[in-house]
C-alpha cells in the first residue's frame, strides 16, 4: 500500500488547466493513432501496395522522428520568450500538424504504386516532422505543471479521460468511409472524414496553448541553457527512468509489431473476407475500447493512491497479458462479439499504464532537480519518447515481414486459414511475452512514493526561499 496526502491549494491545477491539457492530449493520440490504425486498411487493403513496402514507409519518418524529438526538447527546455518555454510550440505544431495529417490521405489514385508508396513516404515524413514541434512540449508541459506525486497523477488522469473522449471518432472512420454516400470507395471516404478531423486536431491544439500556464518557466528561465549532449547524457545515469523506458519500450514494440493484424483477422477469419460487417465490429471495438478508457481514468487514480504509481503500473502489465490471452478463445467466426472481452482488459491495462507512465517521468524531473538543482523535462520526454519511437520504427519493418511471413497476400478477397491461423499466433504471442518481460524490469524500479513526498518537500522549501521577504 501506498502513502497519500491531499495537495497543498499551491500545488492544485484549476480544473480549466486540466481539460484545455486533456484536450492537448487529442491532438497526439487521435493523429498518431489514426495514422498507425488507417494506413494498413488505406495502402494495403484499399490500394493494394504491398505490406512491406508499407511498414518502411512507416519505419523510415518514425525514425527520423526520433532523431528530432530529444533536440527539440533541449530547444524547448532552452527556451526563452514572454509567452514562456513551451506555449509558442504548441500554436505553431497544433496547426502545422492538421495540414499534415490531411496530407497523408490525399494520394493520387491514378498513380502506379511506386509512386503512391513515394508520396505515402513524403508526407509521412512531414507529419512525423511537426508531431514532435506539438508533441515534446505538449508532453514537457504537463511534467512541470504541479510538484505534487497524486495532482501529477490526476493532471494525466484528465488527459487520458479527454484523449479517449476524442478517440471515440477514431474506431468509426473506417466505418463512417464505407457509407454508402461513398459509393463504396472506402479510400475516398477516409480522406473526407479525416478532412473534418484535421480541423478538429488544430483546434485542440490551441485550446490547450491559449489556457494552460507553464508551472517552472520564471525557475526556468533564471537557470543556464543546458547543453544538448548534457542533458542526454543525464537521462542515461538515471536508473529509475531507465527501468521505466524499457519496459514501456518492449510493450509498445511488441502490440506494434503485430499492429493491423488483429484488423486483418476480424476481415478475413471472423468475417470471411466482408469488409462491411468487420468494420462495424471494429467501430463497436474501437468505441468499447476507448469508453472503458475514458471510464478507466477514474478508478486508475484511486488505484495509483491505494498500490502507489510502480504497484498500478505492474498490475496494468499483468492485466494487458491477461487479456491478450483471452483471444485464444474470444476470435471465434460463431461469436465474434466475444472479442469485446479482451478488448476491454487491454484498453483498461492500458489507460492505467499510459496515464502513470508520465507522472513518473515527472517524479524523476523533480528528484532530478533536487539532486542537480536544474530542470530538462523536455529532454526527458523526449528521450523517453526517443526509444519508443526507434522501437516502433523497427517493428514497422519487422511487422511486413512478419505479415508476408504468415502468408497473407495483399489485396485478395479472402486469406488461406493457415495463414490466419499464424496471423493470431503472432498477434497473441508476442506482447503477452514482452509484457511478462517489462513486469521484471518494473519490480527494480527503485523511485518510491515516500521519497516523492520528500522530494516535494525538499522543492518547496528551497521555492520558499527563494522567494523575496
Amino acid at each position: 500500500m501506498s502513502e497519500s496526502r491531499p495537495p497543498l491549494a499551491i500545488d492544485r491545477i484549476p480544473i480549466s488547466q486540466k481539460l484545455a491539457y486533456g484536450m492537448g492530449s487529442i491532438v497526439t493520440i487521435v493523429a498518431v493513432n489514426s495514422v498507425i490504425q488507417l494506413t494498413g486498411l488505406v495502402y494495403v487493403v484499399g490500394l493494394g501496395i504491398s505490406a512491406v513496402w508499407i511498414g518502411y514507409a512507416q519505419a523510415l519518418p518514425r525514425l527520423w522522428d526520433a532523431l528530432v524529438d530529444p533536440f527539440l526538447g533541449n530547444l524547448s527546455d532552452n527556451t526563452r520568450t514572454r509567452y514562456g518555454r513551451r506555449i509558442p510550440y504548441l500554436v505553431v505544431g497544433g496547426v502545422l500538424l492538421g495540414i499534415a495529417f490531411f496530407l497523408l490521405w490525399t494520394v493520387p489514385r491514378n498513380w502506379s504504386h511506386g509512386a503512391m508508396f513515394a508520396y505515402f513516404l513524403a508526407a509521412s515524413v512531414f507529419f512525423y516532422t511537426v508531431v514532435p514541434i506539438y508533441a515534446i512540449p505538449h508532453g514537457a508541459l504537463g511534467l512541470e505543471m504541479t510538484e505534487d506525486p497524486h495532482e501529477k497523477t490526476s493532471l494525466f488522469a484528465f488527459a487520458s479521460f479527454i484523449g479517449n473522449v476524442g478517440a471515440f471518432c477514431l474506431p468509426w472512420v473506417y466505418y463512417l468511409a464505407n457509407r454508402p454516400v461513398f459509393k463504396g470507395d472506402t479510400v475516398a471516404g477516409i480522406r473526407w472524414v479525416c478532412l473534418g478531423m484535421s480541423a478538429f486536431l488544430t483546434i485542440s491544439a490551441l485550446v490547450c496553448a491559449f489556457v494552460c500556464k507553464e508551472g517552472k518557466f520564471s525557475q526556468a528561465r533564471e537557470q543556464a541553457r543546458i547543453p544538448v549532449m548534457e542533458g542526454f547524457k543525464a537521462t542515461y545515469r538515471n536508473r529509475a527512468f531507465l527501468r521505466l523506458v524499457a519496459a514501456f519500450s518492449l510493450l509498445i514494440v511488441g502490440f506494434q509489431v503485430v499492429m493491423g493484424f488483429s484488423n486483418f483477422t476480424t476481415i478475413f477469419y471472423l468475417f470471411g473476407g466482408d469488409k462491411d460487417a468487420a468494420s462495424a465490429l471494429m467501430a463497436q471495438n474501437g468505441t468499447l475500447w476507448a469508453a472503458v478508457g475514458i471510464a478507466g481514468a477514474i478508478p486508475m487514480v484511486w488505484v495509483s493512491k491505494a498500490l502507489g504509481k510502480k504497484g498500478t503500473v505492474i498490475l496494468s502489465f499483468a492485466l494487458i497479458a491477461a487479456a491478450n490471452l483471452l483471444k485464444i478463445v474470444c476470435y471465434d467466426p460463431a461469436r465474434p462479439w466475444l472479442t469485446y472481452i479482451p478488448t476491454v482488459g487491454l484498453s483498461l491495462g492500458m489507460v492505467f499504464c499510459f496515464s502513470l507512465v508520465n507522472s513518473m517521468i515527472a517524479d524523476i524531473c523533480d528528484e532530478e532537480e533536487v539532486r542537480e538543482g536544474v530542470r530538462k523535462e523536455g529532454v526527458y520526454f523526449a528521450v523517453y519518447n526517443w526509444w519508443w519511437k526507434a522501437g516502433v520504427s523497427v517493428a514497422s519493418v519487422a511487422g511486413g515481414y512478419l505479415l508476408q511471413g504468415t502468408g497473407f497476400v495483399e489485396g485478395l478477397a479472402t486469406q488461406s486459414a493457415a495463414a490466419l491461423w499464424r496471423l493470431r499466433l503472432w498477434e497473441i504471442g508476442l506482447p503477452t511475452a514482452l509484457c511478462g518481460a517489462g513486469i521484471l524490469i518494473l519490480l527494480g524500479y527503485p523511485l518510491t512514493e515516500a521519497r516523492s513526498y520528500e522530494v516535494k518537500e525538499i522543492l518547496q522549501k528551497r521555492r520558499a526561499a527563494a522567494e523575496p521577504a
